[in-house]
């Protein structure tokens, strides 16, 4: 396996959906209750880019063992189309799996029960979304857990990792851009995988919804997102310098206009990845500045 196909096999170029709320959280945490565990911070850090990289592999790889179109398993799986052994990704994505939860069994000692809890849901979407007999990447329920664990849970087990503490409602309320634009980008991802997804018998919201109705609830996702910025600093959630991550609407909603006339993997798709990129940035920045001002 080359470094390009673990890379992909991994997603890697998705990871920022995971890191930045990693980031966002301690920022949260740092300006808030003024405290972080770095040692804790890095070692949460680890864990979750191990699994969110075993998820992805896992995704991959269930979908190649899944699927009855040998064209897909050839000529678009990763797994097929570079010849990679199937024993040897399951090998890795066990390993991954098991280095992040045995870091989170230390985690748990040293920070409290509330990682396990967090850690366990986090585990239990991890698998569920590929494996099972009822994968969640195969209803409509994809973009929702996607953007609650990676947007809320890792934003709110940062905080946890950092200063011991759980302001759930308030965190929820602070995520709320990530959680969209991450949702977003799977609704993204299987408006333009719909063809697909029907030889796989992936019946995702997009199953349901149609093209136009989808493509509607994309820009409703970014709106949404936008607006609780809105509401996360005037209720002091964030500090006000986040405001200026408002200026990330006026190129998403561009990318997005441009991605619904044309919505093919191939071409435009890369517009919804750097909205999510633009957003994450944009959102982490701002968080800086307000820290600095404060």
């Amino acid at each position: 396996m080359t470094k390009a196909d673990f890379l992909e096999l991994v997603e890697f170029k998705a990871k920022a959906a995971s890191v930045f709320p990693c980031l966002l959280g301690s920022l949260y945490a740092w300006w808030h209750y003024h405290t972080l565990d770095l040692l804790a911070l890095v070692g949460f850090f680890i864990a979750m880019l191990l699994f969110n990289m075993a998820v992805d592999a896992n995704d991959n790889y269930q979908d190649y063992r899944r699927s009855d179109s040998d064209h897909f398993r050839q000529e678009t799986n990763i797994i097929g189309r570079r010849h990679l052994d199937p024993h040897r990704i399951w090998q890795l994505i066990v390993s991954f799996t098991l280095i992040s939860g045995g870091i989170g069994v230390w985690l748990t000692i040293r920070c409290g029960w509330p990682v396990l809890v967090m850690g366990l849901f986090s585990f239990a979407v991890g698998y569920g979304y590929a494996g099972g007999p009822y994968p969640i990447s195969r209803t409509p329920f994809g973009e929702f857990f996607s953007g609650f664990t990676m947007g809320f849970v890792i934003w709110l087990i940062a905080v946890w990792v950092n200063a011991q503490q759980l302001p759930i409602m308030s965190v929820f309320v602070a995520s709320g851009l990530p959680q969209c634009a991450i949702a977003a980008l799977l609704l993204a991802n299987n408006i333009a995988d719909f063809d697909e997804d029907i030889v796989l018998k992936r019946h995702t919201i997009v199953y349901y919804l149609g093209r136009r109705r989808a493509l509607i609830g994309l820009f409703s996702l970014y709106a949404c997102g936008f607006v609780m910025i809105v509401i996360a600093v005037d209720n002091n959630l964030l500090p006000w310098p986040c405001l200026l991550s408002l200026a990330a609407a006026i190129p998403v909603w561009r990318n997005t206009r441009t991605f619904a006339q044309t919505p093919v993997k191939t071409k435009t798709f890369k517009l919804i990845v750097q909205n999510l990129l633009m957003i994450l940035v944009s959102l982490t920045v701002t968080f800086v500045i307000g820290v600095i001002v404060a």
